[in-house]
Parts: structure tokens; sequence; C-alpha cells
């Protein structure tokens, strides 16, 4: 399968101001690209690409003042196959985790364990380890918080989600990456292209999108809590501890989105 993928976003600043920018897809990806992935600015900017402690393609810019667009649009092939179920996956103990994925069991700004772990231990200390552990908290949040678009709040932690059952898919992902970590599972948070593939349109302007991924049987898998259903066609671009470490842009100064358009599509063969 051949998806077409990519963005056009503008930034306005009222002065020279330098930013950060998570907009390359993952470089686990890089070997299924079919056209080549660059970013593209409609202004002369110097741009330098380093990779960030998470092992994700960041680009360092100065955008100067006035509106600044950036762009991409790609091609890259997919196995057209849903995120993968592997009901058999394990829980591991602690002491057998890999040292890089302790992180991911720890609160960060996002997700707050502290406030949470009381409720994660009486919901879901009754349920098997492992995968079905992670089912059960995808099955909650997912029915715990509605999603709104009208709703979002770039402020809004786990324990906000879970006060005001709503938001969209990042307070769908920090919430039950929160739960997870709860009960020593590692997780850590996605975000990256999907688009309706396999699945009846939304008739709302395509986004990205955010999902989580958890560590068990030696491997790193995919939930998604606010489809809650296996889906195909995800592109990745980042993962963190929360949406922090995989903002689309951090900006050093006032800067404001100006324009933000977003396209992920099958290409279809005749």
């Amino acid at each position: 399968m051949k998806i077409r993928a990519g963005f056009t976003l503008g930034y306005e600043c009222p002065q020279p101001t330098p930013m950060l920018l998570v907009l390359s897809i993952h470089p686990s990806r890089r070997g299924d690209l079919l056209t080549d992935q660059v970013l593209t600015f409609d202004r002369p900017i110097t741009a330098r690409n380093y990779t960030d402690a998470f092992g994700n393609a960041c680009t360092r810019i100065v955008a100067p003042a006035g509106v600044s667009t950036i762009s991409t649009d790609f091609e890259i092939y997919d196995s057209g196959q849903p995120d993968i179920v592997a009901e058999d996956a394990i829980q591991h103990g602690i002491n057998d985790l890999p040292d890089d994925a302790l992180v991911f069991l720890l609160g960060s700004r996002y997700c707050e364990t502290d406030r949470l772990g009381d409720f994660a231990w009486s919901q879901f200390a009754s349920t098997p380890p492992g995968w079905s552990r992670v089912q059960a908290i995808c099955d909650f949040v997912h029915n715990h918080i509605t999603f709104d678009y009208q709703n979002a709040d770039a402020l809004r932690t786990a324990h906000g989600g879970y006060v005001d059952k709503t938001g969209v898919c990042r307070d769908f992902a920090h919430l039950a990456i929160t739960l997870c970590r709860c009960m020593n599972i590692p997780a850590r948070y996605c975000t990256g292209y999907l688009g309706d593939i396999g699945v009846p349109p939304d008739p709302v302007p395509m986004d990205f999108s955010a999902w989580f991924e958890v560590y068990l049987s030696g491997r790193w898998l995919t939930f998604d809590p606010r489809h809650n259903t296996p889906r195909i066609g995800r592109i990745l671009i980042a993962t963190g501890r929360d949406a922090t470490d995989v903002a689309l842009s951090t900006s050093f100064g006032p800067s404001l989105l100006a324009r933000f358009e977003v396209v992920t599509e099958e290409v279809l063969t005749t």
C-alpha cells in the first residue's frame, strides 16, 4: 500500500524566534519512504537537524519576523495490515526491564502517576497482567472520555482528562499511559499521521494523531484508546514521555499558528 502524507503549517512571529521542530517522520520509517521527505520553507531559513534523547528526528531554526510556512509532501510504503494484536504478550517484572524502558514508568509533565496510582490499582489490579491489562485500561479510557475538538486544552493533564471526561486524542493517550505506568507497565506517547484508511471518512479536517506504545514481551506494541480498535496506516513521527517531548514546534518567544493543513490518504492505483 502507498500512502501520501504531508502538511502545510504557518507560524507568525513578531520577531526572529528560535524554534525546535518535530515534524520529520521517525527514523524507523525512513526505509519505507518512496519519495524524499524534506521540510520546505517559503522563506530563507537555515535549518539544522539533530536526533533527540528519544531517537526522534528534530530540526532547529530561527523563524524570521512575519509568517513563515513549513511544508512537506511524501509517499511511503505501508503493509496495509492493522495494528498488531498480541493477546499473549506478557508483562515484565521491573527487574527484567531494559534500562531505557524505566523512564517510561515514571511520572511526567502530563502523566501524573502520583495522582492516579490509587485509582489504577483499585480499578485494574484484578485484571490479568500483560496485554489484557492494557486492553482493560484502553477500554476504560475509551468509555470514560468523550472526544470533542471543541474541548481541546493544551494544559490538560492525564488527571485533568480523568476529571473532565472530555478531550482529544492526546488526552486519551495521556490518561492511558498514566494508568499503565501506575500498573508498572512502561508506556510511551506517540505522535504521527493516521488517515481514514479502512474506516469511514471523518468529515472534520485532517489532523495529526496521538496514540501510545507499551513494552510487553520484549517489544513496544501499539494501543490507541481513542479509537480502541486496530487501525491501518500509522506513520510514526516521534515518541516520548508525553506530549511535551514530541510537540510539533517549541518556540522560544511569541509565535502564533496561522495555518494548519494535514493530509494522509491512501494512493489508489487504477
